[in-house]
């Protein structure tokens, strides 16, 4: 009974290691997706919300090697993802140090644009298009949605006031500044949350998101598109 179950968990761990191997963009898409669908069951600086973002940052790390060509390429996700882990958990003992939000916005930031630029490479480096290179489209730009999210987050904090929810006053929330994020990256402007009137620096950080979702669409999802015409036609 025991050697069954305990060969049972084995083979499970084995699928998620095959899966996670061959299909490393659809495992992260999906854990980004169900991170979305999660964290608002979650206490807003809980112990629950800390292991999902430390459970998502191990998934983006491994994400990043298994697409990463180059050694180098690594070791800098490496460098990058340690002190990031930490903060994590950093956040959750010391929830109200501004000083450990501040660094553990900057540093999330930082992680999250670097694996956008590794899938971005990974995309670009064929001329076919693989199936997880589909996957990777969509996981590309859900690590892109996190990457601004994380920038608002530092812009409140080093400017107060930057944005303004039409529901509540004071500093936006982290699902407030993940809907912000994914709203201007997809330019809906369907957002109730606005930069302030002398906001400067959060408008210069949203219009370079604007146009960062706009080419995203047009270069790298008309390039994907197109690359699986030509492999469907010959």
């Amino acid at each position: 009974m025991f050697t069954y179950a305990g060969a049972a968990g084995q083979t499970r761990l084995q699928r998620w290691w095959s899966a996670l191997r061959n299909h490393p963009s659809a495992v992260l898409l999906a854990v980004q997706l169900l991170g979305v669908l999660v964290f608002p069951f979650t206490d807003q600086r809980g112990l629950g919300r800390t292991l999902l973002s430390a459970f998502g940052l191990i998934v983006l790390a491994i994400a990043v090697f298994a697409v990463s060509k180059t050694p180098a390429t690594r070791r800098v996700a490496l460098l990058l993802g340690a002190p990031v882990f930490l903060l994590t958990i950093a956040e959750a003992v010391a929830p109200d140090h501004e000083g450990i939000e501040l660094a553990s916005y900057i540093f999330h930031a930082i992680f999250y644009f670097y694996t956008a630029v590794s899938l971005l490479r990974y995309m670009f480096a064929d001329a076919w298009v693989s199936r997880d290179e589909l996957f990777a489209t969509g996981a590309c730009f859900t690590v892109l949605a996190w990457a601004f999210a994380y920038t608002h987050g530092m812009v409140q904090i080093i400017w107060p006031g930057s944005y303004i929810h039409a529901g509540h006053g004071g500093p936006l929330s982290w699902m407030d500044l993940l809907f912000l994020s994914f709203t201007t990256l997809t330019n809906t402007g369907l957002s109730d949350i606005s930069p302030g009137a002398d906001a400067h620096h959060a408008r210069a950080v949203l219009m370079l998101q604007m146009l960062a979702g706009l080419n995203y669409i047009a270069l790298v999802v008309a390039r994907l598109l197109g690359l699986t015409l030509v492999k469907f036609r010959k």
